[in-house]
């Protein structure tokens, strides 16, 4: 039997989309692209299509300057259609600040914002306390892990009815919470009144994930900090992960095709 070829490893890719107002979407790119086996590229707020994505992000910023409310217009963006089509098919999305209310506006995620106690930006360091590790964003860390990621917003205020945080909570789908040093979830530690300290949330498939801190910011020591580093390997080692096993299997399945009609075609002597 022939031994398997070498399979090129393809690049993971990211597609970053831009919508009028944002402004972390370069801080996105240059992220992704900071990892070996990763690109990205942007995509418009007006494109109708994602093609050649691996995962989609829902960068931060003041989409449409946050009138009516945060991510309420944005919702509506030609280029949304084709993200919960990605998501609806499996692809990996994450919203990240604004890209979190975007999700949220767009009914992506369970939940809605309100503005922060104190009504005031918020821009500081915070605690995180990883809740659940296996999801296809956390894989690279421990569950109850701590890490120090910044956040930046009017609008973090998470909020669910009664039903939804029993559901959120039995299904695993709460991510990261506001937490101290510690890991414990104090009053103190949260920094906008978010019900249950909750930080980020997924989906029932847990292929979407939305979180108002900024990983994108902490991936490099020379930026203050790498605790954003693992929302990338994550996702960057989890797809690779996936393709190298369907490769493998490919090429097995071949390999097995050609044995079996080689075999066919022999005759007795």
């Amino acid at each position: 039997m022939a031994a398997f070829s070498q399979t090129e490893v393809k690049p993971v890719r990211f597609g970053v989309v831009v919508f009028p107002g944002s402004n972390c979407d370069a801080d996105s790119y240059d992220a992704v692209r900071s990892f070996t086996g990763a690109d990205a590229r942007y995509f418009w707020h007006k494109d109708t299509g994602l093609t050649g994505l691996d995962c989609v992000i829902l960068p931060g910023g003041f989409s449409y300057g946050d009138y009516l409310r945060c991510g309420a217009i944005a919702r509506f963006s030609p280029i949304m259609a084709a993200v919960k089509n990605f998501a609806d098919e499996g692809g990996l999305v994450i919203g990240i600040c604004n890209g979190f209310q975007i999700l949220l506006e767009a009914g992506m995620l369970p939940g809605a914002m309100h503005q922060n106690e104190g009504l005031k930006f918020v821009c500081k360091l915070v605690n995180l306390r990883v809740e659940n590790n296996e999801t296809p964003f956390t894989t690279g860390y421990e569950r109850g892990q701590v890490i120090k990621i910044p956040i930046a917003h009017r609008e973090g205020n998470y909020f669910i009815d009664e039903a939804g945080l029993a559901e959120i909570e039995a299904n695993g789908q709460v991510i990261v919470r506001y937490c101290d040093e510690s890991g414990e979830t104090t009053a103190e530690a949260n920094p906008n009144g978010s019900l249950g300290n909750i930080a980020g949330v997924c989906n029932k498939e847990r292929n979407v994930f939305g979180l108002m801190p900024h990983p994108e910011r902490v991936c490099d020591e020379i930026v203050g900090g790498t605790g954003g580093r693992g929302v990338f390997e994550s996702i960057i080692s989890g797809v690779a992960a996936e393709a190298a096993g369907a490769s493998i299997a490919a090429e097995a399945a071949g390999e097995m095709k050609d044995i079996l009609g080689n075999i066919g075609n022999e005759r007795p002597r």
